[in-house]
């Protein structure tokens, strides 16, 4: 009998191992990434890169590739942005742009939802406005500028217009495709357990659809601010106040390619900062909690990798 009970005990300390064991591969590896490593893998490569463009430009104009006035060197950018600074206007141009383009992003957000939703899930919608859909995606957001002025004028509601129409047909495609590739054992999981309709989009539809719906809005946003730029640029008038396209076309017009090249740093700058800000750590959530990103990984190096159970040491 003693051995018996031995085996026994010994059988069910091995399945307590196992079953230890199985919740260890489910579970991602938690670990503190040491701050040297940060630095190193986050902060150290872009520090590297600027200095590499910086350098690169200012050889370029110590060589005389061309002309002073086409291409003025990094000292004198800074000088037009530390002059606006002084003047007080340099944050207030940056803010005007950047509300106006994430206040349209956020309409373009609350309108492509639910469309996505409904073309994806009711049939006759989806054949009536899924090629519309594509097509708008596929035309230019400038093309609706001069018809936006002159159905509503040079005022804000012109520019969220444009936002929209360049931003609502990525969004509501993003959400769509990433409902179309839902395994149709998830939804059929959903209805077993009584998961339907409203509640079937809210625990089933949309948790599956998730990665490809905040690609769907990474690329919203971009064409939310290209659009707004395009806008800026064409329909200039002092009640718009100036924004960073109306810089870039003040620049163009007094040939000040100093100013011409800060406001397109200063483009590209927001557009960088809101997707590392908003847009990166949303899609770090979501690959992590898929159990394809590790602990201290960054959202930019996760294509082509295993699986973070399988990757963890």
């Amino acid at each position: 009998m003693a051995g018996t009970d031995h085996r026994d005990g010994g059988g069910l300390d091995d399945l307590a191992r196992l079953e230890a064991g199985l919740d260890a591969l489910e579970s991602p590896t938690q670990r503190r990434v040491p701050v040297g490593d940060v630095l190193r893998r986050k902060v150290l490569p872009p520090v590297l890169a600027l200095l590499l463009v910086l350098l690169t430009w200012q050889v370029l104009v110590w060589a005389r590739v061309t002309d002073d006035y086409k291409l003025p060197a990094p000292l004198d950018v800074w000088a037009s942005a530390r002059e606006l600074w002084l003047r007080g206007e340099l944050l207030h141009i940056v803010w005007t742009s950047v509300s106006r383009g994430l206040f349209g992003f956020l309409l373009a957000l609350a309108i492509g939802t639910p469309l996505g939703l409904l073309v994806a899930r009711v049939a006759l919608v989806r054949a009536a406005v899924r090629p519309v859909l594509s097509g708008l995606q596929s035309l230019p957001s400038i093309a609706w500028v001069p018809p936006a002025v002159i159905w509503l004028g040079l005022n804000d509601t012109m520019m969220y217009a444009v936002i929209l129409l360049g931003a609502v047909p990525s969004v509501a495609n993003g959400l769509i495709a990433g409902i179309d590739q839902i395994p149709p054992l998830y939804l059929r999981a959903g209805r077993a357990i009584g998961i339907r309709g409203v509640r079937s989009v809210r625990h089933v539809v949309l948790p599956a659809a998730l990665p490809a719906y905040v690609a769907g809005l990474k690329q919203g946003w971009a064409f939310s601010w290209r659009s707004l730029m395009a806008a800026e640029i064409i329909a200039s008038s002092p009640d718009l106040g100036i924004g960073l396209g109306q810089l870039l076309d003040n620049g163009r017009n007094n040939a000040d390619m100093a100013g011409i090249f800060l406001a397109i740093l200063l483009i590209l700058v927001v557009g960088i900062a809101i997707d590392l800000l908003i847009f990166c750590p949303v899609e770090r959530v979501v690959l992590r909690h898929r159990g394809l990103l590790q602990e201290g990984e960054n959202c930019r190096t996760t294509w082509f990798r295993r699986p973070a159970a399988e990757a963890a040491p």
